[in-house]
C-alpha cells in the first residue's frame, strides 16, 4: 500500500480534507495531512486565499517541505488547489517520490526549476468549467504535463466547482468526488515503491 502526503487547499485543514484522507485510508493507504495554516480554517475561499497571500506562497511551500522531513522518500505527494504547490514541488524535486495527485490545480513544470522526473506518475483532477483551473492557466499546464506520457493522466469532471471534493461544502459534487476517489485509489494501488 502507498504512503501519501496530502496538502490542504486555501480553506485550511478542513473536515472535507480529513474526509478525503479517510477514504484513502479505508483503501489501505497511509495518509499524512499536515496543517500548513497552523490551525486556521476558513469557510470562504477568498478569505482563505487572502490568508495564504498574507503568509506567502513561498512560506507555505517551505512548510510543506518541512512536513515531508522525517517521512520516507517513497511518498505519493498530493494536494488540493493551493496544496498542489508543495505537492508538485516535492514530486518533482524530492528523491524517491512515487507519484503525484494534483486536484484542482497544476502549475507549469518549470515553476520548480526541474523537468518532470521520469517514472513518477501523476494524476490531475479538476472540473472542466472551474474558472480557477481553466482561466488561470492550470488546464494548459496540466495538458502540457500529461502530453505524450503513458503514466500521466488528466481527468476533467463536468461542472464549475473549484473545491468539488470538499465534503460538507456548498461546492461539493458527490458524484465527481466518488469518481475521483475511485481513480485515486486505483492510482495508489498501482504505485510501487
Amino acid at each position: 500500500m502507498a504512503e501519501v502526503l496530502l496538502f490542504h487547499h486555501a480553506l485550511g485543514l478542513t473536515e472535507g480534507v480529513h474526509a478525503f484522507a479517510e477514504e484513502l485510508r479505508r483503501g489501505g493507504h497511509t495518509v499524512h495531512v499536515p496543517d500548513l495554516y497552523e490551525g486556521r480554517t476558513f469557510t470562504d475561499l477568498e478569505a482563505g486565499a487572502g490568508h495564504a497571500r498574507e503568509i506567502g506562497f513561498g512560506t507555505l511551500v517551505a512548510r510543506g517541505e518541512r512536513a515531508a522531513e522525517g517521512l520516507p522518500g517513497a511518498l505519493v505527494h498530493a494536494g488540493f488547489s493551493l496544496g498542489v504547490l508543495p505537492a508538485q514541488k516535492l514530486a518533482q524535486t524530492r528523491a524517491g517520490s512515487l507519484g503525484a495527485l494534483l486536484i484542482g490545480a497544476c502549475v507549469p513544470v518549470e515553476e520548480f526549476g526541474a523537468a518532470w522526473p521520469e517514472g513518477v506518475p501523476v494524476q490531475v483532477h479538476a472540473m472542466d468549467a472551474d474558472p480557477f483551473f481553466v482561466d488561470e492557466g492550470d488546464l494548459s499546464a496540466a495538458r502540457e504535463l500529461v502530453a505524450g506520457a503513458a503514466d500521466r493522466e488528466l481527468f476533467l469532471y463536468p461542472g464549475s466547482a473549484h473545491l468539488f471534493a470538499e465534503a460538507g461544502a456548498p461546492s461539493h459534487v458527490p458524484e465527481a468526488t466518488a469518481l475521483c476517489v475511485e481513480r485515486v485509489l486505483c492510482f495508489l494501488d498501482g504505485v510501487r515503491g
